[in-house]
């Protein structure tokens, strides 16, 4: 059985402060206190003090931190100690109102309540607020909570000067060879995160498949770079992706082999529709409880061979195949 969280001691709270100050690695204070890692850096993200006024103050300050972890505790259990504040609360989450607008309603009403709009979320994800369906009730409904200091403005990991929207019209009519469409293929979780990735060339609507055995980013940008590089540069000027965190290694494109790249925006993954509908001919042979680890690269390459060698009404019943061939030609001569 699976040993329940202890929260940190005053002591293991001082252990932190004295190894962090000499810059001792979070791995290396996990180790000597026999904790996670992701404890300590939690730790020390949650509980470092900042002080704008005072910069040089700023620093993990043991007693500080565990007065800070005490006061979040504290106020976590408000409504757990109130029951009738919290029956008021859960009824105006029926009413439809946000939790920042119960918070604030609580400030300026004659009663001695108050409450943090945090403390309403946290309720509202904890294990009551889930056995009660709270988060049902939110104007913003997520099944679990993005950590609080986790996000980070999707605009300066996908520039707006590489929005679809600005991408050239001559990329938008096929007009011009040597532009692509990527995305992941994502089987059931039970299986593990293997994944087929598919690049497919706007205009020849040529395939290229390959396996990645988990979603990080770098590696399948090296793939990328591995089977793209040794095209001529013309036949690899852009690739086109939607915002999955899978492609915030894009850069590495640019570096590797000098091409550019575009993104769909929010929610809009139609707007890269070759690839979409590739995936629908290749989900023919690799549906989703595909065990992806079982496949072959040889097996995988057949299957490039299958789609490339295939007639398509949109290239005049010739193959994708046959017309790359023919642009590559073309750009040689």
């Amino acid at each position: 059985m699976a040993r329940s969280f202890v929260q940190l001691s005053m002591d293991e709270r001082r252990v932190i402060a004295r190894m962090h100050e000499k810059k001792i690695s979070q791995a290396e204070i996990a180790r000597s206190l026999r904790r996670d890692r992701s404890t300590i850096c939690r730790e020390l993200r949650r509980n470092f003090w900042h002080d704008r006024e005072f910069p040089a103050a700023e620093g993990y300050w043991h007693v500080t931190a565990h007065d800070m972890a005490c006061a979040r505790r504290r106020s976590y259990r408000k409504l757990r100690r109130d029951p009738l504040l919290c029956s008021a609360v859960i009824e105006q989450l029926k009413e439809g109102w946000s939790p920042e607008q119960i918070a604030g309603r609580l400030r300026i009403s004659e009663g001695p309540a108050r409450l943090c709009h945090e403390t309403i979320y946290q309720y509202v994800y904890s294990s009551e607020g889930h056995d009660q369906q709270l988060a049902r009730l939110l104007p913003e409904r997520r099944r679990k909570r993005r950590p609080r200091y986790a996000r980070k403005p999707k605009s300066l990991i996908f520039p707006i000067d590489c929005a679809i929207g600005n991408r050239p019209e001559s990329i938008n009519s096929r007009a011009e060879f040597g532009h692509w469409e990527a995305d992941l293929m994502i089987f059931r979780k039970e299986h593990g995160s293997a994944n087929v990735a598919t690049v497919v060339e706007r205009k020849s609507r040529y395939t290229v498949l390959f396996r990645n055995n988990d979603r990080r980013s770098k590696p399948i940008m090296s793939q990328l770079i591995r089977h793209l590089a040794p095209l001529p540069a013309q036949a690899r000027q852009s690739l086109t992706f939607d915002r999955g965190l899978e492609f915030v290694s894009w850069r590495e494109l640019e570096k590797g082999m000098g091409t550019a790249a575009w993104f769909c925006d929010p929610q809009a993954p139609w707007q890269k529709g070759t690839v979409e509908n590739t995936n629908k001919r290749v989900r023919r042979y690799l549906p989703p409880e595909t065990i992806v680890l079982d496949i072959s690269y040889q097996e995988i390459r057949l299957l490039c061979e299958r789609l490339n060698d295939t007639p398509r009404k949109c290239l005049g019943f010739q193959t994708p195949k046959e017309v790359f061939s023919q642009q590559l030609m073309a750009m040689e001569s």
